[in-house]
């Protein structure tokens, strides 16, 4: 490590013979993605004995070396932002938040401000938990920018530690309200299937056998159903990235509205979510329960289902 840099020695190997070269460096590097490696490549981050390699799509013999130079990410802090929040608790130590569908969590690429965090350093006059390092202060958890609902953040180090172990610990009662297409055989159930990211998309998240990913576990209930649709209530045993939204479109039965999970919806479905100009996943984060880790006090608290659930509810007929 170098300048801000990772240095990564590469050896390709026969087997890589005539393949492309972004190909070739995504099977030798596992862990980056190709269209990380064919901007690295392009932009001049790749030498063969000290001269740059720029054209990913160049064919390799199998025997060549590389050197790649991977700058090191960048932290940038967030900003104080004024943006409305809704708090349903707050106490020296934490808060509960009530998330709108639409506001995303933490600054990231091509989210740098309008976050939730940039609201939390406002409203809390950046006390907030270091732990999570200056881009993500007071955040132990996140929930997707569409789904709405509850979410505890950390003021202190000692409640972000405290919190931390819970959910660690799958003590953490979470539950989740959505509109799924179909009619579920089970009335209730369990999903037990480890998740990683997907080898295809690395924008997307994909069941995996046991040792590739975590485990995920979500014991769903179904509420109502009607003759397209149901509602349902979802538990969390774990927490992994789109959990919800994974498992219950391995089990045929995805979220309505879901742009990245959800499969084409029946014609009826389909016009209704264009009438109600339903555009997100219908998931609500409805109920977060925890004991608090200074007080020891058992808290639960829930939210109310949005209008624009409420509205797709009322016209499935769920």
């Amino acid at each position: 490590m170098t300048g801000g840099s990772d240095i990564i020695d590469v050896a390709l190997d026969a087997g890589h013979a005539g393949w492309r070269l972004d190909r070739a460096l995504a099977d030798a590097l596992p862990t980056m993605s190709r269209e990380r490696l064919k901007s690295l490549v392009k932009s001049g981050a790749l030498d063969r004995a000290g001269t740059p390699v720029r054209d990913p799509s160049a064919k390799v013999d199998g025997s060549e070396q590389f050197r790649l130079t991977v700058p090191l990410p960048t932290e940038a802090s967030a900003a104080a932002q004024d943006i409305p929040l809704v708090i349903v608790h707050e106490d020296e130590h934490l808060l509960v938040v009530d998330k709108p569908a639409g506001l995303v969590v933490h600054p990231a690429a091509g989210n740098l401000d309008g976050t939730l965090v940039n609201a939390l350093l406002h409203h809390c006059a950046g006390r907030l938990s270091g732990i999570g390092g200056v881009a993500r202060p007071g955040i132990v958890h996140r929930i997707d920018k569409d789904t709405s609902g509850l979410l505890v953040v950390a003021k202190t180090d000692v409640a972000h530690e405290g919190l931390a172990r819970q959910f660690q610990a799958h003590t953490i009662d979470r539950r989740y309200l959505a509109a799924v297409g179909g009619r579920p055989a089970k009335l209730e159930g369990s999903i037990d299937a480890a998740l990683a990211r997907s080898t295809h998309d690395r924008k997307k998240m994909a069941i995996v056998e046991a040792d590739r990913g975590k485990r995920a576990v979500t014991h769903y209930k179904v509420l109502a159903v009607s003759n397209a649709a149901a509602r349902i209530e979802c538990r969390l045993e774990t927490g992994r990235t789109h959990q919800v939204r994974v498992h219950m479109s391995s089990i045929g039965h995805p979220l309505l509205g879901d742009p990245v999970y959800g499969r084409a919806p029946a014609q009826k479905l389909r016009e209704l979510l264009n009438r109600l100009e339903f555009r997100r996943q219908a998931l609500h984060a409805a109920r977060i329960g925890f004991v608090h880790p200074v007080t020891k006090d058992r808290l639960s608290f829930e939210s109310a289902v949005p209008q624009d659930m409420q509205e797709l509810f009322r016209a499935l007929g769920v």
